[in-house]
């Protein structure tokens, strides 16, 4: 895929253009620049790091929804073996905004099978609108309620990943009960009795996100925001313009490191120099290996003990 930049990262452009034109005239035998070319690579990483060392709370929104981000089904491709993606709710349709099927985890003389659901963006603007832009109807979380029943009944432990701006507002998505769809879809994750592990690995929006984020681990990836609100939605309500977004990001404590300091979340995952689209393979062993330290970690409870201590650690009792 061609490299895309957000504003912040412009002052990267110009050093990635010189190595992609060096490497353009090796190839072709002209000269060898190798050497300029690994310099350049250097150069390229500690700028990286340095624009990152302080990055702001509206830059790590930017960054949550890079269009190149890896998405729920890229990590199930990356990561599992045999995923078999089932389909519908049961009662109305398939929600293309919410995926999930059974699959395989494994890791040297590790292997665990695992139901894998959640939402799913599109890149281009076909792919967005079939997927409706990652915003599930009612039938994607009753999808995912069944999905979590089956894993219940067989013993397979759940593996979430959140990437929503929020559940679709839609005139059609309120007739049919959205609310009561995220509700139930919460209702049914406090009370299945095998693990759950939810991983924010992009956008985590309102309540279309909280409803897949009652795992017995709640995790995000370094580069995602986890909020009741959009930046921009807090903006327009609370200070009646949108041009004051940052300062409502800064505001609403919605990156992994604000979370995690104030216990709303159990771990950060780390993502790869600039972000998990720069590195897909290294983003996706990175939650491969988050999964299996806690999946390992939740071992020593077991069925009515896992239900209960994901209650008590949402409810407080």
């Amino acid at each position: 895929m061609a490299l895309q930049y957000l504003d912040f990262e412009k002052p990267i452009i110009e050093l990635d253009q010189k190595i992609e034109e060096l490497k353009t005239f090796n190839l072709s035998g002209i000269t060898n620049v190798d050497d300029e070319i690994r310099n350049l690579e250097t150069k390229r990483d500690n700028l990286i790091k340095d624009i990152f060392k302080n990055i702001g709370n509206w830059h790590i929104t930017q960054l949550s929804r890079h269009p190149l981000r890896p998405y729920t089904l890229d990590y199930i491709e990356l990561m599992t073996e045999s995923f078999t993606e089932l389909h519908g709710d049961r009662l109305f349709m398939d929600d293309k905004a919410v995926v999930g099927g059974f699959c395989f985890i494994k890791d040297d003389n590790y292997i665990q099978r695992v139901l894998i659901a959640g939402h799913q963006k599109g890149r281009n603007t076909k792919e967005k609108l079939y997927r409706n832009f990652g915003m599930p109807h009612p039938e994607g979380y009753r999808k995912a309620q069944r999905l979590f029943k089956l894993a219940e009944k067989y013993s397979i432990p759940i593996v979430i990943l959140i990437d929503t701006p929020g559940a679709y507002p839609g005139v059609g998505a309120e007739e049919r009960g959205q609310s009561e769809a995220i509700a139930k879809t919460i209702y049914t994750l406090l009370n299945v009795e095998v693990p759950v592990i939810s991983i924010i690995i992009g956008e985590g929006g309102s309540g279309g996100a909280l409803a897949f984020g009652v795992g017995n681990r709640v995790l995000m990836l370094e580069y995602s925001i986890y909020s009741v609100i959009s930046p921009e939605g807090c903006a327009s309500i609370l200070y009646k313009d949108i041009s004051k977004t940052e300062e409502a990001a800064n505001s609403l404590k919605l990156t992994a490191k604000d979370l995690y300091s104030s216990k709303v979340i159990d771990g950060i995952i780390p993502e790869p120099l600039g972000g998990a689209h720069n590195n897909r393979a290294l983003a996706s062993n990175n939650v491969k290996m988050a999964i299996i330290e806690n999946l390992e970690s939740l071992k020593k409870y077991a069925g009515e003990a896992l239900r209960n201590q994901r209650i008590k650690k949402f409810t407080g009792y």
